[in-house]
């Protein structure tokens, strides 16, 4: 991804946010969430008005929420950059976010006690700042092998018990392997696709918002 495009799609988005923050004073702002993730996230072959993180933040909003939503996705992004950008994210100091990397370490067949590193480190540092994560975790076929494709399923739920964090257990939930709500790759959602995510990360999201 090319600077002009990250600057425009998610650094200006982000630093907006935060001067309205300032603004207006953190306790009287939106509650901002950052989703810091990688293809599925940023929407890839449908608009950025079609992506999950813009349709769960207009639901929330029609359901009297106030909050800002920024899509931090990045597409072909691995575990590896979760540490780095979640260091970055913290100085607009986001009150939530959602952490949905590892697809594509599970995709690629990458180590998956590294991957399981990467986003510990993500999540620490996060914590350390009193800010509150909520993991999205990932599936991929079973053509990887019955003892990876397990140990991965597995590595996102060992990260929700050691950190205590809340999980959403397959973001692709009801969408996965499912033609008619992907893109011809078979991989990506469409737009349909997208609204079936939205509602399922919305379910977990929700209860952070109330407490």
């Amino acid at each position: 991804m090319n600077f002009k495009y990250f600057f425009k799609k998610i650094l200006l988005p982000l630093l907006v946010a935060f001067n309205l923050s300032v603004l207006h004073g953190h306790s009287n702002a939106q509650t901002l969430i950052v989703t810091l993730g990688d293809s599925l996230t940023e929407g890839f072959g449908v608009s950025r008005e079609e992506a999950y993180p813009h349709l769960v933040e207009q639901e929330l909003i029609r359901k009297g929420y106030s909050v800002r939503i920024v899509n931090a996705g990045i597409s072909g992004s691995t575990s590896a950059s979760a540490p780095s950008r979640m260091q970055w994210f913290l100085r607009v100091k986001p009150d939530i976010v959602i952490l949905a990397l590892g697809g594509n370490d599970g995709l690629r067949g990458l180590s998956l006690k590294h991957m399981k590193k990467n986003l510990g480190k993500a999540i620490k540092l996060a914590i350390s700042k009193n800010i509150k994560v909520l993991l999205a975790g990932m599936q991929i076929p079973l053509n990887y092998g019955q003892d990876y494709t397990k140990s991965f399923k597995s590595t996102f739920y060992e990260l929700a018990e050691k950190y205590d964090l809340p999980l959403i257990p397959f973001l692709l939930k009801d969408v996965g392997n499912v033609p008619i709500l992907n893109l011809p790759d078979g991989i990506h959602p469409n737009p349909e696709g997208h609204k079936i995510i939205s509602q399922t990360v919305i379910e977990h999201l929700e209860p952070l918002l109330l407490n």
